[in-house]
Formats: C-alpha cells, structure tokens, sequence
C-alpha cells in the first residue's frame, strides 16, 4: 500500500492504495463515485470510462498510480458542470436501461473536446468501442451532434 493523492472533479483525496489497483475500484470502493460502471474489467466494453487530463480512459484497466498528478474527471464531475452533452441526452432521450451510458457520455465529451464539429465517420471512430446492449447508436449519434451545435466542447 502507498499513500497518494487523486485530483478527482476538481478535489483532492489522499488515500492508501496499491498502485496497481484498477482506478475504477478506488473511484467506486474508496471515494463512493459509483457512477463509473464496471462491466467487463478488461477495458473492452467502455462503461468504466473516465477523462485523466481530458482524454477518454478506460478505468477498468488503468492503475491508479497512473492517474497520480493528473486531472480526474468522472460522470459525476461532468454532471456538475453545464456540458452540452448532458442535455442533448435528455432531448434525444438516448439512454434505456441505462447502464452503459456514463462510459457513453465521458467517451462523447472527449470526442467533442477534440473534434467540436464531428462527421458521422468521427462519432462511430470515437464512440464505436463503447458498447450498447439496447442499441441506441442512432440516438447516441444525434446527441452527440446536438451537443456539437448547442455548445462544444466544454469539460
């Protein structure tokens, strides 16, 4: 075990954690951020995903030390700014059952913080990794679209 500090959604927690612990369970068991999912633990599906210095990561599969000294941004984080991607959501009304959708929505801001005005051919490069077992991709594309015009690429 080692004592470090995690930048997460702007504040800092110190904590003890072996460093190659996933940082999805020192999100969800340690700091009660149960908004990143776990689903496959393999990096594969992209529930677990969250921003380290505003790029997409798939949390599952990345150690924690690794995110030391960096900028952690997770659902919850996003939630509490203005993003655009959170209210073309709701007007598209993409999500089903849901579970998937924090990993979609951290992995559509990312894409947006990098390609404010993405083609179809962009948004299926960026999201296509991150698997919907309802299938809304049509309604995940049009938020993500919507989000692009309505605003940009805020974090």
């Amino acid at each position: 075990m080692a004592s470090m500090k995690l930048r997460v959604n702007g504040s800092v927690h110190s904590l003890e954690a072996d460093g190659r612990t996933p940082l999805l369970w020192v999100l969800r068991d340690t700091l009660g951020l149960t908004g990143t999912k776990y689903s496959c633990g393999q990096g594969l599906c992209g529930s677990c995903t969250v921003h380290l210095d505003g790029e997409a990561m798939r949390s599952c599969i990345t150690p924690v030390q690794e995110a030391v000294g960096k900028e952690i941004t997770t659902i919850e984080g996003l939630a509490a700014t203005t993003h655009p991607v959170l209210s073309a959501w709701i007007a598209e009304e993409v999500p089903q059952c849901g579970y998937c959708q924090p990993g979609q929505i951290m992995s559509a801001a990312a894409l947006l913080a990098e390609r404010p005005d993405p083609s179809d051919a962009d948004i299926d490069a960026a999201m296509g990794s991150v698997l919907c077992r309802c299938g809304t991709y049509g309604r995940i594309r049009r938020a993500i679209h919507r989000a692009a015009a309505e605003g940009g690429p805020r974090r």
